[in-house]
């Protein structure tokens, strides 16, 4: 009998100290209110940073895919303009053009009478050439400077679109307070109070306990650091490019200042496809970015939306 009655104040005990270690319901709504409501907000913050982001880089692979397109164009210019020269030299060394000023002349419009009008039309088009050249060269160094501008902007962004410590300290005590609600919904069912819209609540915010926020902080690093990669060699060939396409680089004429600047323009050329590849891979990290957040945005909408 004494072990029964002992049991028994034991068992009492027990449940009146859990019962005190509990929050009453209006309290424990409070607390829930107040750890989760905000979460909403910035997780929209973040949305919003990840979609300006992905437009800007995609804007980035744009210029880039442009700046690719119009270099490979002017490499065909330039190799256009390359034989063509080559038959300019030919007219040169046959006109004699160390000679006295009317014997050379003399010599120029015997050789003119002894091409067709296709080629005399050819060695025209040398001119025009050159200037499509010059052009499509500027248009490259322009379109590489704002895939660079671009890049620069989409890593500046990245780099603050994570989930910040107090953004996952918010989710840890919003889990928290969810589960302490809990347990006075269940103190409160057993009190017979009306647990209607507690439970709603919990029900609601307690799918914060099954989500996982590293992917968000993995993709802004992934997306930083491709949009890093792509402003560096978008800067390079940029400065390449309009190293390339200056006056004292295009007259060289000599055998090694025809390979430099054709070095160059190669150059530029696979830089700018290094900046496009970059554009790409930090769009898609910014796109996969909007996912992982959107995840975790459907609990909190659908939290803060009973907490109203």
């Amino acid at each position: 009998m004494r072990k029964r009655l002992s049991f028994t104040l034991l068992g009492l005990f027990c449940i009146n100290a859990a019962t005190a270690d509990t929050l009453d319901l209006t309290t424990a709504l409070q607390n829930t209110y107040t750890a989760c409501y905000s979460i909403d907000e910035n997780l929209h913050d973040m949305k919003v940073k990840a979609g300006i982001n992905t437009a800007i880089t995609a804007v980035g692979t744009g210029l880039g895919v442009g700046a690719t397109a119009v270099g490979f164009v002017k490499a065909s210019k330039d190799a256009e303009i390359a034989e063509l020269e080559e038959a300019l030299q030919e007219i040169i060394e046959q006109t004699g053009i160390n000679e006295k000023p009317e014997e050379f002349l003399q010599k120029f419009e015997q050789y003119l009478t002894n091409i067709t009008p296709e080629q005399l039309e050819s060695i025209k088009n040398t001119k025009n050439l050159t200037q499509q050249s010059k052009k499509l060269g500027n248009w490259r160094t322009g379109l590489m400077a704002g895939s660079t501008a671009t890049n620069i902007a989409g890593a500046a962004i990245a780099g603050t679109n994570k989930v910040s410590e107090d953004l996952e300290t918010q989710i840890k005590n919003c889990i928290s307070a969810t589960q302490n609600l809990n347990s006075a919904i269940m103190q409160a069912k057993i009190n017979g109070e009306d647990i209607t819209e507690a439970t709603n609540i919990f029900n609601a915010c307690r799918e914060y306990e099954f989500v996982d926020i590293t992917p968000i902080n993995k993709r802004a690093t992934g997306a930083m650091a491709s949009s890093i990669v792509g402003a560096g060699v978008g800067l390079a060939g940029t400065v390449t490019s309009g190293i390339a396409n200056t006056d004292a680089t295009r007259n060289d004429n000599s055998d090694k200042g025809k390979k430099k600047a054709k070095d160059l323009n190669t150059a530029s050329n696979v830089l700018a496809v290094g900046a496009t590849a970059a554009s790409v891979t930090a769009t898609v990290f910014n796109a996969t970015q909007i996912a992982a957040i959107k995840k975790i945005a459907a609990v909190s909408e659908s939290c803060t939306g009973v907490l109203k």
